[in-house]
This record gives C-alpha cells, structure tokens and sequence, in this order.
C-alpha cells in the first residue's frame, strides 16, 4: 500500500478492525518514511458469472430490483425486499465461493421469496426455471402445497380456515 502523502511503496498495519456488518476490515496504517498514519478499508468483492461468460461485481440492488418486478401488485413493502436482499447477500457470501453464477444467485433467490410471498415465488420461479407449459406450473404448485400447505377453498374458491383442535 503506497503512502497517500509521500508515496512510500511500503506501510506498516497499526490496528484492523471488521466493520459492524463483517463486510469490511478497516486498517489503520503508518508509513515507515514520513511517519504518518491514514486509513484503508478493505472489502470482498463477490462476482456473478452471466451466461454470456460476463462477469460483474454482485448488487443486492440487481436482486432487489429483479423480486420487484415478480412482487408487482403484491403486499410486499420495500422493506421486505430490502431484508429479502439482505438475506440473499448473507446466503451467497456463506457460500465462500468468490464467483459464482447466475444460477447460484438465483437459487438464493427462491427460498426467501418464497416465505415471503408464493404468488411473487411462483412468477420468479416461471421466468427462472423457464416454465413452458401447465404442467410445470401444477407441479411447482404442488411443491409449494407439499412445503406449505395452503388452507382449502369452499365451493367458490374462497378460503376455509381450519378447524380448531
């Protein structure tokens, strides 16, 4: 690290800390030249592979933006999209992986839409995992039953709550 005042080629690490969300380490250096002291920070960078071969730094913002479009007309407040975000950043850095690629985030993507909202699940998951007919819409509604029973539908459609123990 080159001094920011004299453009020494070496420094010394004085102190280190990780930042409070542990997404950076914030150094405190000295030059051994001129004898003062400034800061870096350091982060991770996680890359996203594209199909074309394209890699690019990843963005929360990406996968915000993304769910947005599938929670249209929904009740999700941008607060929701904002944790949802949050915990598909958490989930692809767990991953220790440095690149990873469309798909991994994709799959990120797909557990927590789905606890937030099945219809927003099922409009991501038809574009994503590229529905082409019925029957891969019946089946994807009948993982969503099998994971998360929906309550049953009197004669018009309307749901019944379940009966009390």
């Amino acid at each position: 690290m080159h001094c920011p005042f004299c453009r020494h080629p070496d420094s010394r690490v004085v102190d280190s800390r990780a930042s409070d969300d542990g997404s950076s380490i914030r150094r405190r250096r000295q030059c051994p030249d001129c004898g003062r002291r400034f800061t870096t920070v350091e982060t991770a960078t996680l890359m996203v592979i594209k199909r074309s071969g394209v890699t690019e730094p990843f963005s929360r913002e990406k996968v915000i933006s993304g769910v947005r479009k599938a929670c249209q007309g929904r009740p999700v407040t941008e607060d929701a999209l904002a944790k949802l975000g949050q915990r598909v950043e958490e989930c692809v850095r767990a991953s220790g992986s440095a690149e990873l690629s469309t798909h991994d985030v994709g799959l990120a993507i797909l557990g927590p839409l789905r606890d937030l909202d099945v219809v927003a699940y099922l409009r991501f998951a038809s574009v994503y995992r590229a529905f082409d007919d019925l029957e891969a819409f019946e089946a994807a509604i009948a993982e969503l039953r099998a994971v998360r029973p929906l309550p049953a539908a009197d004669g018009a459609g309307v749901p019944v709550p379940a009966a009390a123990p």
